[in-house]
């Protein structure tokens, strides 16, 4: 068991090590489009890469539909062309009980960011994955912004 600063310091140092590992400028968060936002996520149990659609309540829910609506469009091209294991959920409860839309990639293999032994594993696919993501939200960006 792990401290809340060992788990920090853990979680720092897998962070800076995929960043030397594998530079690179990722889109992440400035995608453009209110609301959209890839993320990377690894924690005590699982590794992914998503495609958020969190929309300030601000903006409206017809805004997020809209959009949801143009990602399910693509899904045939985006399982086909570039991400097959991709999963669709409409309604995806964050930890913190907000709700979005997300699109990911689950890391396919029981892995802890406390364990040292998986980080290689997990910045392959976190490379390799996001890297997919990003070509398929770059070539249909115009898709569905409109």
């Amino acid at each position: 068991m792990f401290s809340k600063e060992e788990s920090r310091l853990l979680r720092q140092e897998f962070w800076t090590s995929y960043g030397k590992s594998f530079p690179r400028k990722w889109i992440l968060y400035d995608t453009k489009l209110k609301g959209f936002s890839f993320k990377f996520h690894f924690d005590t149990k699982s590794a992914l890469v998503a495609l958020d659609l969190d929309v300030p309540i601000a903006i409206g829910m017809e805004y997020r539909i809209r959009f949801w609506e143009k990602l399910v469009a693509l899904k045939f091209i985006l399982t086909e062309e570039y991400l097959p294991e991709a999963i669709y959920e409409e309604a995806f409860l964050l930890e913190n009980g907000k709700e979005i839309s997300r699109i990911y990639v689950l890391l396919d293999q029981k892995v802890s960011i406390h364990n040292k032994n998986n980080w290689r594993d997990v910045m392959v696919f976190f490379n390799e994955k996001m890297a997919l993501f990003e070509a398929f939200f770059e070539e249909y960006r115009e898709v569905i912004e409109d």
